[in-house]
């Protein structure tokens, strides 16, 4: 598997320029920090909330890059939203995209001998990388619904 070509994907998955749709940036633009810290789905996580998850799936694979054997705990997978500012938010964003290109990066350099070997878990890095688009692009259809949900009961306000 070229390499290269992974890395393509976990960066459309988040940039754009994809035939799935909206990517994560482009579902993200505008999100205000008050409507990323809404639950307007009871039960469902906020927006900010899969922000945070989603910076720490990418940091957990960017750890076993490096040799680590990561295991997340509850509240390190799905980080809680500590204040809600405009600043915060922006910086939570700005994390996030500073961790994708970090990976898409690594990912670039891999070494595609190893793509079969466990990556401090008992998934092969392949399957890691794989999976780290389908990761961001079904939190993408999250936020999608969660934006939606939000509108909606605005409208009825």
């Amino acid at each position: 598997m070229e390499m290269t070509l992974l890395a393509d994907q976990i960066e459309r998955a988040f940039r754009g320029d994809s035939w799935h749709g909206p990517a994560v940036l482009e579902v993200l633009a505008g999100v205000t920090a008050e409507d990323a810290a809404a639950h307007p789905i009871a039960g469902a996580h906020s927006i900010w909330e899969i922000v945070l998850h989603m910076a720490s799936g990418y940091a957990l694979v960017l750890g076993r890059i490096q040799g680590d054997r990561i295991r997340l705990e509850e509240d390190q997978e799905w980080p809680s939203v500590q204040e809600v500012r405009d600043d915060l938010w922006h910086a939570d964003l700005a994390r996030l995209d500073q961790l994708n290109r970090q990976l898409v990066r690594a990912v670039g350099e891999f070494s595609p001998a190893r793509l079969g070997d466990p990556l401090g878990s008992e998934f092969t890095a392949a399957t890691q990388f794989l999976g780290a688009p389908q990761h961001d692009l079904y939190h993408a259809g999250q936020i999608v619904m969660l934006r939606k949900a939000l509108a909606r009961s605005r409208q009825q306000t």
